[in-house]
């Protein structure tokens, strides 16, 4: 149905003077300073206000483009209310999206489902809530961002939960629940700053501690994650029918970068073979625990801590990650090359994988001294350039004219 108007009309436009202004039916017309008018839009579509400046007379601007974006914002809210999936008669609200999200991934047989679900229930879910999937903007993401930061979040934690809801975002579109993306999501660049590692030293040490620990998983736990660089969460959910005593492999189903096969040393091998011995019988995982819904114990986190600071390292600096840190650094020291490297640690890029080759490494001084047994240049210390015969550029030059 056409918009009807009664005061923005043609004449009534021409005749205004500088600074006035005619609004009907949320469109405004403005006459400038200059002499020029400007057409704005402010209107309320489905319960979210849509202001935008639609131009200038001066640049062919009529009331009837001012109309037709009207006509197209209510169009494209309308069909963003049907984009949804079957059955459905209302918008779809962040948090029935967020239910849906996870149970399509489990069936899907998607990646890392368990940690998305806890970031959705602990954080997104609350924030988000009942608002209308669609209608989630720019600046409700940034409110967010803004309110875990206030709540001490570290920034890659933020960006980890960032990353979960453009993944909603993604797969919303993809299963045809809206249109597209509604908003941008921006994220903290992270300062990857100097990876913290043990010494031999203090990974003996934190070994030794780990035994007089209150949590008899704490031991093997250490002992896993200094050995092979897997990470917390794929130590904790081994299945006994996954470790590959004779091969001296450990699949890893639900590995971030992908399921793989992690390999282990032979002293490993040996230790978990004496401790799955020792594990009650019937059990299927190296780490049970019943009451756990999974089945196993999903965290260590206190008594990490008490161990570590058992060990006379700060708990602080020192967390569950740090034994992955520490075990791909060795590897790196010890000469062991990065694709290797790679493979071991199961990361996805070499640029991981890189950083890790620390600058400050005893393993650096070593490669440049293997540089000096290579090249035995015989430089003699002290000579000055005019006395140690040198070749300089002067005499390179008389020796070719000879």
């Amino acid at each position: 149905m056409a918009i009807s108007f009664s005061k923005l009309t043609r004449p009534a436009m021409r005749k205004l003077s500088a600074g006035q202004k005619i609004i009907e039916n949320g469109i405004k017309f403005e006459r400038l300073a200059n002499g020029d008018g400007v057409f704005t839009v402010n209107i309320m579509v489905d319960g979210c206000r849509v202001h935008r400046v639609i131009g200038r007379e001066s640049e062919g601007v009529t009331r009837t483009q001012a109309e037709q974006f009207i006509e197209q914002t209510r169009t494209a809210a309308r069909e963003g209310r049907l984009a949804l999936p079957s059955g459905r008669k209302v918008a779809l609200s962040f948090a029935k999206a967020a239910g849906s999200y996870i149970t399509r991934l489990k069936e899907e047989g998607g990646r890392n489902v368990a940690r998305k679900k806890k970031q959705l229930d602990q954080h997104l879910v609350p924030f988000f809530g009942d608002r209308p999937l669609s209608k989630i903007a720019s600046f409700d993401v940034a409110r967010y961002r803004k309110k875990r930061e206030d709540q001490k979040a570290a920034p890659a934690t933020i960006n980890r939960e960032l990353a979960v809801l453009s993944h909603l975002f993604n797969k919303a579109v993809e299963w045809g629940w809206i249109a597209s993306r509604p908003a941008k999501i921006t994220r903290y660049k992270e300062d990857k700053g100097r990876i913290v590692y043990l010494t031999a030293e203090q990974c003996a040490s934190l070994v030794a501690a780990s035994k007089a620990d209150q949590n008899p998983y704490i031991y093997p736990f250490i002992v896993i994650g200094l050995s092979t660089a897997m990470r917390r969460s794929e130590i904790l959910a081994i299945r006994k029918e996954h470790v590959d005593l004779e091969r001296r492999r450990i699949f890893i189903p639900q590995a971030k970068a992908g399921a793989r096969d992690q390999p282990i040393t032979t002293e490993l091998r040996d230790f978990l073979a004496m401790h799955m011995a020792g594990l009650p019988k019937g059990t299927e995982w190296l780490f049970p625990q019943i009451s756990s819904r999974t089945g196993h114990i999903v965290d260590v986190r206190k008594a990490f801590r008490r161990t570590v600071a058992r060990a006379g390292l700060d708990p602080d600096v020192i967390v569950r990650h740090t034994l992955r840190h520490t075990a791909i650094t060795h590897l790196v020291q010890a000469g062991v090359d990065l694709p290797t490297v790679q493979k071991i640690s199961g990361h996805k890029t070499m640029v991981m994988v890189a950083r890790y080759a620390h600058a400050n490494g005893a393993h650096i001084d070593t490669a440049m001294d293997r540089l000096e047994g290579r090249l035995e240049l015989g430089l003699s210390i002290g000579q000055s350039a005019s006395n140690s015969g040198t070749i300089t550029q002067e005499l390179h030059k008389a020796q070719n004219q000879g």
